[in-house]
């Protein structure tokens, strides 16, 4: 039986990209989107067509109680995941003296309390189970060395970091990994409205990171052989520090 793997946000840019390349590398999928359950059909199509099992849950991560019904129920019908990606995530970018509180709490809720609200019930399962699984958690480049316009985004990739370490020495001695990605500026529909000419010239590799380079991180940390990996923050940022 494949393993599975839970992805949120897979319906576009680096969640579909993490969607693919592992259910191309045997994995079973399950997608989770919120609105654009267009879009994760689409996904849903693609990895079937790929060979491999898949469904889709819809919820806001950021409503606490949406997640632990729909978690809950699915790991019931289902079973227990072997593997989930935190990769949903919003950005409501403001400077800070006139940044609404609307911007602040969204952002905080969404990014940082996603962690919780998903991971809550998907852990305690995973060690009922005996599952000897992998946690992955999307950070970013501003959670590492902040950004203007970012205090909220930052405040909260920066809060996954510290959450992934501390969540990695709980649960290391159940043979499950709690690693953090923090990609740079990677090639999405994200970074539309970024004057990209400008942008380029500050990364040392002069181009933006294709969603695949991201993916493929997260298919390794996934891997059996990434078992004595965990606690890390890895970046993906061609070189931008």
């Amino acid at each position: 039986m494949a393993k599975e793997v839970l992805i949120t946000g897979s319906s576009r840019g680096i969640g579909k990209a993490c969607a693919i390349y592992l259910a191309k590398n045997g994995f079973d999928i399950v997608l989770h989107c919120n609105k654009n359950i267009s879009k994760a059909e689409e996904v849903l199509t693609e990895i079937k067509e790929i060979g491999v099992n898949g469904r889709i849950l819809q919820f806001d991560i950021k409503d606490r109680q949406a997640c632990r019904e729909a978690i809950s129920n699915d790991i019931t019908t289902h079973g227990c995941y072997y593997g989930t990606v935190l990769n949903a995530g919003i950005a409501k970018d403001n400077v800070f003296p006139i940044m609404e509180d609307e911007e602040w709490d969204d952002v905080i809720n969404t990014n940082l309390g996603g962690f919780y609200n998903i991971l809550k019930p998907i852990v305690m399962a995973m060690i009922e189970n005996r599952i000897k699984g992998r946690i992955i958690a999307m950070s970013s480049i501003s959670g590492l060395k902040g950004n203007r316009g970012q205090v909220n985004y930052s405040a909260s990739k920066a809060g996954i970091i510290g959450a992934v370490k501390a969540l990695s020495l709980e649960l290391a001695k159940r043979k499950i990994t709690v690693n953090a990605i923090a990609p740079g500026i990677i090639d999405t529909d994200m970074i539309q409205d970024i004057p990209q000419d400008e942008v380029k010239k500050l990364i040392p590799m002069k181009r933006f990171g294709k969603p695949e380079e991201v993916a493929s991180l997260v298919n390794y940390l996934m891997s059996e052989d990434a078992g004595y990996i965990t606690g890390q923050v890895i970046s993906v940022n061609g070189g931008l520090f």
